[in-house]
């Protein structure tokens, strides 16, 4: 039996490696932290989150709650760790993301079938099974790896991280807390605005001063790509003056306790740690410069104070034209013992991306032990996923956040509209989840 071996100690690898291992097989994770970081990463730990600490959505009515239920269902690490670590987000599940990575870490140097290696890799072995998870800001050796040695070539877009700001320097009163339509715990921070208070706000945001891109790659500067689910908030801005109002800043179904109505705006903010002394600000990824997110950022009421514990930033992802490339398992179509997972296949967020590593690890370890691969039913959606990057859309393949459009169609239509339409997916696809033997 052979062993396998996963590049790179993300979300997307440390699930593959904890499948793997989970069937009795030995894997070599490599991982070139501590010595090396990206641009984007500031721990030693493991799958550390990068951006939002949300993992969005909880119900499984909800596209991304529902691939968490398939997820949790079969044993996922990164949702054990998830629910271990969960701090108050309504009706989303959001987590301490330094217990989260913490957790994760300890789950993973502690088994016992796999061994860490702290290096930094450029090379996959010929005759090896292997993942390879290392993320939308692999190392230049890897990448010249993939591209090369691999033939896989690249396409390049870029992320925004929103900032985060001390509880204690929130002005209180101003800000309230409150679910949208008291769904759930009242557990956002709202901070609301007037017409007067957004125009000026506006004008200063859409005309504030942009950072210089990172020397990632020279050519991606010429002609960034933005991807639309994770856009800078002045780049959204920029759409049109009353964009955020139908977007990060809706004020639909708050209602301010202090006058019982909702505001023209409102800039909602989330918990970022369980003692809730850190709060990330909902939807305002950025390009900004340091200076100018405390200048404009200051001017929402509330946060004139703020003290900003840290700012946004923005960086390079990478992916893979990956329908010419990998089958439904996520492996090679050319090497079919070479998986990938993660965002590098063209998925997009911190579930779909542990998503892709389970589906890669169960299928690398089904292939070191000589059993066929598994390809997920498309009623799933996991299933959905890695048929979505194996076959692409209509045009350019572009990364995906899970979604009901790329699940399969339900064979009659439900009475009921939307909601009763996505609760009949969800049912349909944890019964056929069932049926697998995993």
């Amino acid at each position: 039996m052979m062993g396998i071996t996963v590049y790179g100690a993300g979300l997307a690898g440390c699930e593959a490696a904890w499948q793997a291992a989970k069937r009795g097989i030995s894997v070599r994770l490599v991982e070139m932290k501590p010595s090396k970081k990206t641009p984007a990463h500031h721990t030693e730990q493991f799958a550390e989150l990068v951006c939002s600490n949300s993992l969005r959505s909880d119900s499984v009515s909800n596209a991304v709650g529902l691939l968490k239920e398939e997820l949790r269902r079969s044993g996922s690490l990164i949702m054990e760790a998830a629910d271990a670590t969960r701090v108050p987000a309504g009706s989303a599940l959001a987590v301490d993301r330094n217990a989260f990575s913490a957790y994760v870490t300890e789950r993973i140097r502690s088994c016992p079938q796999i061994a860490v290696e702290e290096r930094e890799a450029g090379s996959v072995a010929a005759d090896e099974i292997s993942v390879i998870a290392t993320g939308p800001l692999t190392s230049d050796a890897m990448a010249a790896c993939i591209a090369n040695d691999l033939g896989c070539g690249g396409l390049h877009f870029y992320d925004a991280v929103a900032p985060i700001v001390e509880f204690s320097s929130v002005d209180m009163n101003v800000a309230y807390f409150a679910s949208r339509y008291q769904k759930g715990d009242a557990d956002y921070l709202n901070c609301p605005m007037s017409r007067e208070q957004y125009d000026a706000f506006y004008e200063a945001l859409v005309t504030a001063e942009e950072a210089p891109l990172k020397e990632f790659d020279r050519e991606s500067q010429k002609d960034p790509k933005v991807f639309e689910g994770c856009m800078p908030v002045e780049v959204m801005a920029r759409r049109g003056r009353d964009t955020l109002r139908f977007g990060p800043m809706k004020p639909v179904g708050l209602t301010d306790p202090r006058t019982g109505k909702e505001a023209y705006a409102v800039v909602q903010l989330r918990r970022e740690n369980r003692e809730g002394t850190m709060f990330n600000l909902v939807g305002f990824q950025t390009h900004l410069t340091f200076s100018e997110q405390r200048r404009v950022f200051r001017m929402i009421p509330a946060l004139e104070n703020a003290v900003f514990l840290r700012y946004g930033v923005m960086h390079r992802n990478t992916y893979l034209n990956s329908p010419e490339l990998l089958a439904p398992t996520y492996a090679m179509r050319s090497r079919p013992n070479v998986f990938f997972a993660g965002q590098m296949t063209g998925v997009e967020g911190y579930v779909e991306s542990a998503g892709s590593g389970f589906v890669a690890g169960v299928n690398a370890a089904r292939r070191a032990l000589g059993e066929r691969e598994l390809i997920f039913p498309e009623e799933t959606m996991l299933g959905a996923m890695a048929a979505y990057v194996s076959r692409g859309g209509v045009g350019e393949f572009v990364p995906m956040n899970a979604n009901f459009g790329i699940i399969k169609s339900l064979e009659a239509r439900v009475k009921g509209g939307k909601s009763a339409r996505n609760e009949r997916l969800a049912a349909r696809s944890l019964e056929a989840l069932s049926a697998i033997e995993l």
